[in-house]
C-alpha cells in the first residue's frame, strides 16, 4: 500500500489546524482512557486502519486492557465498560453515523446524566476531531504500522 498524498509535506498548515483542535481536546479534562476509547470506536466505524493502529497502541501505553480493546466493537454486549463510557460510546456512534439518525434524542438523553454540558461539548469535539482524522487518513491512504506511542503517562492528571 502506498500513500496517495503526504499531508505533512503538502499542507502543513492544515495539519497545524487539525493539531490545534486535537490539542484543545487533549487538554479538555476528559480522561485520556475515555478519549482513546472514543477514538478507537469511531475509527472502527470508519475503517481507518492508520488511526486504529495508532490509538490502540496509545490506549495500551496508557494502561488499557486487551480484553476491553478486543470487545470494543461489541461494547453493548459486554460488562467491561462503565455507564459513563457506555454513554460516551453511544454518543460517538451517533455523531459518527449521522446519516443513520441525526443524533437521536435517546443518545443525548443517555449522555446527559454522565457529563456536564461543557464535557458534552468537549466530547463532541473529540468525536469531530477523530472523524476528521479518519477521513483524511483514509482518503490519502496513510500507511499503518510505523507509529510508536509516547512513553506512558504517569501524572495524576493522566489518570481517570
Amino acid at each position: 500500500m502506498q500513500p496517495r498524498i503526504d499531508l505533512r509535506k503538502t499542507a502543513p498548515g492544515a495539519i497545524q489546524a487539525m493539531l490545534g483542535l486535537q490539542n484543545y481536546v487533549n487538554a479538555s479534562g476528559l480522561p485520556p482512557t475515555l478519549l482513546e476509547l472514543v477514538k478507537i470506536r469511531a475509527s472502527q466505524i470508519n475503517a481507518c486502519a492508520y488511526c486504529l493502529d495508532m490509538h490502540t497502541q496509545d490506549a495500551r501505553a496508557n494502561g488499557e486492557t486487551e480484553q476491553r480493546l478486543y470487545a470494543l466493537n461489541a461494547w453493548r454486549e459486554t460488562p467491561f465498560f462503565n455507564d459513563r463510557e457506555r454513554a460516551a460510546l453511544a454518543w460517538t456512534e451517533s455523531l459518527t453515523l449521522l446519516h443513520e439518525g441525526h443524533v437521536p434524542d435517546e443518545a443525548f438523553a443517555e449522555v446527559r446524566p454522565h457529563f456536564t454540558e461543557e464535557e458534552i461539548v468537549n466530547l463532541s469535539l473529540a468525536i469531530v476531531a477523530i472523524n476528521s482524522w479518519n477521513r483524511l487518513m483514509v482518503a490519502f491512504r496513510a500507511v499503518p504500522g510505523h507509529y510508536h506511542p509516547a512513553p506512558r503517562r504517569t501524572t495524576a492528571a493522566a489518570q481517570d
